[in-house]
């Protein structure tokens, strides 16, 4: 009980770490699981391990088969998570660049490690093809806090993200297929048998994955499932078909589950994120206790098993020459700058999905008596371990060395996607500014995306921002929601993080009864709360501009299409495009080619010196 417990425990806090770190969690969960495991032989008394997780015999916390079937469980509910995020339309939305990374990048590692292991190793074909496969995978889960603070040009962090996001089922895919053709084929060479075996296999996986897939849709769109049993029920369907379809072809489970999850992804359900939401936090627990588990089944004997030359000699021609040779080549043509193609080569930190299913196949086909079986788990923690290490310790150093940093965050997320916030938007984006809209109504989230904004379907409370990595050239802030909370809340949050140039937000419905004594330092309008600003744009739907070459025009202009004429200033433009926010106008340069910019009615200077010489010739005295 105390080491079952002991492992939930430091698989948190192992999470908190990486959290509180910006590290990815595998780092922390692997480097504890060895430190409990083989390492603690070194330094407890009698030489045993601290935690022992046993495959086979009857001793251990998993006696007999039991972390066996744990571990292939597991691993079955992390990969339908995998497959739900796997979307046609998000592979058509990333581009070419992205589409060649996952397959002809993938192609580059799959046929050059596999070679690379044989020759290096001399390892059989089928156990060199099977490591290659696993360590195509990179995924998001290491791939965002390594860049999460990091600013980048947003083609490069999308770039990294896609792949990350794509690749991970993709890569689980192909690793599940090129195991269950190993796991058929045995030693009797390519037989007739074995291809029968191995197109049953793909059969019953995609026929079940499909099956269950479908059954689940039709049952949660018809609504047979109260929504309190929603998740219990998926995650119910998704273990019954793992093991159906394990019993009528021995291993498909895997790859069921991935087309499972695929088919769910790319269905309408409207339940679908909270279905994932829920998926992700089981998997984060599953994860924390899957690898502390793993890293301690591996054996000092399994550690000095690569201890050697040859693993160096692997590690430095996956790292040093076939990331670079598939980002290469996978680039040819594209807008990608030099630098940013070798920014791109050296983040490749191999995932949570590579060591997972490394464990488990290695485990399965050690125990099946395949040659050369126990170098994959021990090989593919390593290329997990010393990616994850380098990149997460250099990759800030090293986007610095080739000059891929943004000079300066001008990017601008705007809490709120209503119509003044798309107007805004909308205005922002034609000079060339990346602004992207957040909002929980998918209504407004839809329409932004109809005038081709981006847009984001997130709650503020939750950590879906602080983990978007595209977000990391933004550096203002303006919350701008019809709720006087959310707008506070906003700015308390993401202040430090996406408004580290100017955070800004709505008036108060109580700050403009009593304006006059408000410190304005942070608010977008000084004049206008959000139903004001919203009567606004309704009467008058668009943003003006209206020249100013002078500091005294410009106060003058400001102070009067306020006051006047029910206008809500916001940013002031000079002759080279640049935009600046008003929220301190007396301190503002001022000259030719400069603009106010404004929602309201359309005028000119002329209305507004007319209004200024009538009330000027009306204060003279008689």
């Amino acid at each position: 009980m105390l080491e079952l417990a002991g492992i939930i425990v430091l698989g948190i806090l192992a999470q908190w770490v990486a959290w509180k770190f910006k590290i990815p969690a595998i780092l922390p969960l692997i480097l504890i699981g060895l430190f409990v495991g083989p390492i603690s032989t070194l330094i407890s008394e009698d030489g045993s391990q601290w935690i022992q997780p046993i495959w086979n015999g009857e001793e251990g916390l998993f006696p007999g088969e039991g972390l066996f079937y744990f571990v292939s469980l597991a691993i079955g509910i992390i990969l339908f998570e995998g497959g739900l995020t796997l979307r046609r339309g998000e592979i058509s939305k990333v581009g070419s660049v992205i589409g060649k990374l996952i397959s002809l990048g993938s192609a580059v590692t799959f046929i050059g490690a596999g070679v690379a292991a044989h020759y290096v190793f001399g390892l059989d074909w089928r156990i060199s093809f099977l490591f290659s496969a696993l360590i195509i995978v990179t995924g998001p889960t290491v791939i965002t806090p390594i860049l999460r603070n990091i600013p980048l040009k947003k083609d490069v962090s999308a770039v990294l993200k896609w792949e990350g996001i794509l690749i991970d089922p993709i890569g689980a895919l192909v690793a599940v297929l090129v195991f269950e053709f190993i796991s058929v084929k045995g030693d009797a060479g390519f037989t007739k048998q074995a291809l029968v075996e191995f197109g049953k296999i793909l059969l019953i996986g995609f026929s079940f994955g499909i099956a269950g897939g479908y059954a689940l849709y039709i049952a949660i769109k018809r609504k047979w499932i109260p929504h309190y049993l929603l998740n219990v029920v998926a995650l119910s369907v998704v273990l019954l078909i793992f093991v159906e379809s394990d019993v009528f072809a021995h291993e498909s489970g895997l790859l069921s589950v991935v087309v499972m999850g695929m088919f769910l992804g790319n269905s309408d359900l409207p339940n679908l994120k909270e279905l994932l939401y829920f998926k992700e936090s089981l998997s984060v627990l599953l994860i924390s206790i899957l690898f502390i588990l793993l890293s301690a089944n591996i054996g000092l004997d399994d550690l000095l098993l690569v201890y050697n030359w040859k693993t160096a000699i692997l590690l430095a021609i996956i790292i040093f020459v076939l990331r670079p040779l598939g980002v290469f080549l996978s680039t040819v043509g594209s807008s990608l700058k030099t630098n940013e193609k070798l920014f791109i080569s050296w983040v490749g930190p191999r995932g949570i999905v590579a060591a997972g299913i490394a464990s488990l196949f290695g485990t399965k086909l050690v125990r099946d008596g395949v040659p050369g079986a126990e170098y994959i788990t021990p090989l593919v923690f390593v290329v997990v371990l010393v990616t994850v290490l380098l990149n997460a310790t250099t990759a800030r150093f090293f986007a610095s060395l080739i000059g891929v940093f943004l000079k300066s965050s001008n990017g601008i997320v705007i809490i709120g996607a209503s119509k003044v916030s798309r107007l805004v938007g909308t205005y922002l984006q034609k000079n060339n500014r990346h602004v992207v809209l957040v909002d929980t109504n998918r209504t407004n989230i839809e329409r932004a995306k109809e005038l081709g904004l981006e847009a984001i379907n997130a709650n503020i409370y939750s950590d879906d921002l602080t983990d978007n990595i595209e977000l990391n050239d933004v550096g203002y802030l303006m919350a701008m929601t019809g709720n006087d909370e959310i707008n506070k809340q906003a700015l308390m949050r993401f202040s430090s993080s996406l408004g580290e140039n100017g955070a800004f937000r709505l008036m108060t419905s109580q700050e403009m009864k009593i304006k006059d004594t408000v410190n304005t330092e942070n608010l977008v309008s000084k004049t206008h709360d959000y139903i004001k600003m919203t009567e606004v744009a309704r009467e008058f739907p668009s943003i003006q501009e209206i020249a100013v070459d002078s500091k005294e025009k410009f106060l003058k202009l400001l102070g009067y299409i306020q006051e006047e004429f029910n206008a809500i200033a916001l940013f002031l433009k000079d002759d080279t495009n640049h935009i600046e926010f008003v929220h301190n106008p007396t301190e503002m340069n001022v000259g030719e080619g400069y603009h106010l910019v404004y929602l309201g009615k359309p005028i000119d200077f002329e209305d507004v010196m007319n209004v200024t010489n009538t009330e000027e010739a009306n204060a003279l005295p008689e």
